[in-house]
């Protein structure tokens, strides 16, 4: 079953509630067929934006557009648009069968043909032996593919998913952001999956979004967003880097490109002295944070073979320094 992809786009779209803006004169265009991570902190704005498109929330200012209509007045139903929530409100009381179908039953199709279809989404997403179990029978990965059938079985152009892993175990949740990924690919439509976990950023989106305070900080792909982070935020909430400044400029350099030296070669930065302040054993690496005598935290991932040659332990004096081609400019 083949959804018609559309581009979504939001212009200037802002949320108030009282004196306080939510989201702050925000302005996108998602592509069709994008898989696009909504990613920041709490309460910087993503999941206020993601119920603007679904229609659960009201617009203060600003459009929402989906293919060639502005849908700041439809009702969710009428989008194009299908809602997966983070703890997946599946009824209790009636079957998954039932649960999958229960839009189309609100939207008026027959019963035949409704059930007809929840069949078939619920092969496709490999629960189609289970259509008779309640959602209390089934563990926490079987509910998260049932949620998403309900959802697929609108036949939506954007799928809209609100911390949708978050209620899983470490292991399930590695699991389950491949079979979205899939999903996605299969359908060809757009995902807006709304997220505070960079790893889980990284690992699905074609578009990562970096919100905070209401704002964008920045729109990329997980690599130009991770590599070539734009400002000082985006550098320090990724994470694995260090943001250093030198001549009045902040740079960000990632945590990988520290080396602990013992002499400085003629195409490294100056070296600086600074003191061990904790080491993290993380299997394959170790991470050794640092603090200099101005005060400014340094983070060195260093692979463990590249540790175990010259070990350091907290309250060491070492010397620090990385390439000056690894450092990367800040916006002031």
């Amino acid at each position: 079953m083949q959804s018609l992809a559309a581009d979504l786009e939001l212009a200037a779209v802002t949320k108030a509630y009282g004196d306080t803006t939510a989201v702050d004169r925000v302005s996108l265009k998602i592509p069709a067929g994008t898989y696009c991570c909504l990613l920041g902190p709490s309460g910087c704005g993503k999941s206020s934006t993601l119920r603007m498109i679904a229609g659960h929330e009201f617009i203060s200012d600003g459009d929402v557009m989906i293919g060639n209509t502005i849908v700041n007045d439809l009702p969710p139903a009428k989008r194009g648009t299908a809602m997966m929530f983070q703890n997946y409100a599946l009824f209790p009381h009636l079957s998954v069968r039932e649960n999958v179908a229960f839009s189309l039953k609100m939207a008026g199709t027959p019963k035949a043909e409704r059930l007809s279809r929840a069949e078939e989404m619920l092969s496709l997403v490999d629960m189609g032996r289970y259509g008779d179990r309640l959602p209390a029978q089934l563990s926490g990965g079987q509910q998260q593919r049932v949620a998403l059938a309900r959802a697929l079985v609108t036949n939506p152009t954007v799928l809209l998913l609100d911390e949708p892993l978050s209620a899983l175990d470490p292991f399930l949740r590695i699991r389950m952001r491949a079979e979205l990924k899939r999903y996605q690919r299969d359908f060809g439509i757009s995902f807006i999956h709304v997220t505070h976990s960079q790893e889980e950023a990284m690992a699905l989106a074609d578009m990562v979004v970096v919100m905070n305070d209401g704002r964008i900080e920045q729109v990329g792909s997980p690599r130009e967003i991770f590599n070539q982070p734009k400002t000082r935020f985006v550098a320090q909430f990724m994470g694995g880097h260090n943001v250093v400044s030198d001549a009045g400029r902040a740079y960000a350099v990632r945590a990988d490109k520290v080396r602990l030296l013992g002499t400085v070669s003629s195409d490294e930065t100056s070296s600086q002295r600074a003191t061990v302040t904790d080491v993290e054993y993380q299997g394959m690496t170790v991470h050794v944070a640092m603090r200099r005598s101005d005060g400014t935290d340094l983070l060195a991932t260093l692979a463990e073979h590249e540790f175990d040659r010259a070990p350091v332990s907290v309250g060491d004096e070492v010397q620090v320094g990385w390439h000056a081609s690894d450092r990367h400019e800040l916006a002031a």
